[in-house]
């Protein structure tokens, strides 16, 4: 705004000198050349940003303008500003129904094979290094240093490993791999790499299918190799329950068989206990005389019969 009211007064005081009023239009140009002036001499870095001084005599200064509002020199220095917050950078195919270029990255897997990566880098200006950027590479950072340097550390990393494995296991040291490659040089021209992202990897469809069928094939050999395992588990199970059960068994045995032996033992050396055993046995109707088997006894038992009648 005070550009532009410093042009109008510049404007009107070069028509009033051409005019018999002309003592009017000096002072309407002074004015207008020192608004101009003063307008330029403040410049405002927004938030998120530094400005790079650049200067016609001395080059481009070290130390940066950093948020806020800082006096300049009009035209002698002039300020370039650089966003120092997160940015990213996505190249990629376009989805179905978009009308865009495909800026996908197209590599050669270590078999040969066209591998189609779709990746988003995450990048951001060293603040206090935005100087060294303006002076090695400028403000077109973007186009002439990220992109390039994206497209060649992905092709590197993908002719390090085959179709198969970039599908399957190594999508994650794919990324690793590009990464530890981008980040040192992305760095070395004061910039900082938050992260990399691998959006999609692409196979040739009929190499896709190979791969799938064998993934399926080795797939059911796993669940058969599981299955015999399984089995064989249970086998070993039934055999030691089995083995429990025999060592179960002869401990039982054995356990009665002394326990016979000594219950034979104890009535050998108490023969008396065997025939208390053996009349407590007898049923109550039986009428039974025991005597011992050592003497000489006569008994009358018709009369021990008659007698126990009533």
């Amino acid at each position: 705004m005070l550009n532009l009211a410093a042009l109008a007064l510049l404007l009107l005081g070069l028509g009033v000198l051409l005019t018999p009023r002309r003592r009017l239009g000096l002072p309407l140009v002074v004015g207008g050349v020192l608004l101009f002036l003063l307008a330029n001499s403040f410049v405002v870095v927004p938030a998120g940003h530094v400005g790079v001084v650049f200067n016609i005599l001395r080059g481009v200064q070290e130390r940066p303008l950093y948020e806020g509002i800082h006096f300049v020199i009009p035209g002698l220095q002039q300020v370039i500003l650089y966003d120092t917050r997160v940015k990213e950078v996505t190249l990629s195919a376009p989805h179905e129904g978009e009308r865009r270029a495909d800026t996908s990255i197209r590599a050669r897997s270590k078999e040969g094979l066209e591998i189609g990566v779709d990746v988003t880098v995450q990048y951001r200006v060293l603040k206090d290094r935005a100087p060294r950027l303006h002076q090695e590479v400028g403000p077109a950072y973007l186009e002439t240093l990220i992109v390039p340097q994206v497209r060649s550390k992905v092709r590197d990393a993908v002719g390090q490993f085959n179709a198969a494995e970039l599908i399957s296991t190594q999508r994650t040291a794919l990324e690793t791999s590009v990464v530890q490659g981008l980040e040192e040089t992305l760095r070395q021209y004061h910039i900082e790499l938050i992260s990399v992202l691998l959006r999609e990897i692409r196979i040739p469809e009929a190499v896709a299918k190979v791969i799938e069928e064998k993934q399926t094939a080795e797939q059911q050999v796993q669940i058969e190799i599981n299955r015999r395992k399984q089995a064989e588990i249970a086998a070993e199970r039934r055999v030691i329950e089995a083995r429990g059960e025999r060592d179960a068994a002869i401990l039982r045995a054995e356990g009665e068989a002394k326990a016979i032996a000594l219950r034979g033992q104890a009535l050998k050396n108490a023969p008396e206990v065997v025939q208390l055993t053996f009349a407590e046995k007898l049923a109550p109707g039986v009428q039974t005389i025991f005597v011992p088997s050592t003497g000489n006894f006569l008994l009358d038992l018709r009369g021990l019969q008659g007698g126990a009648k009533p």
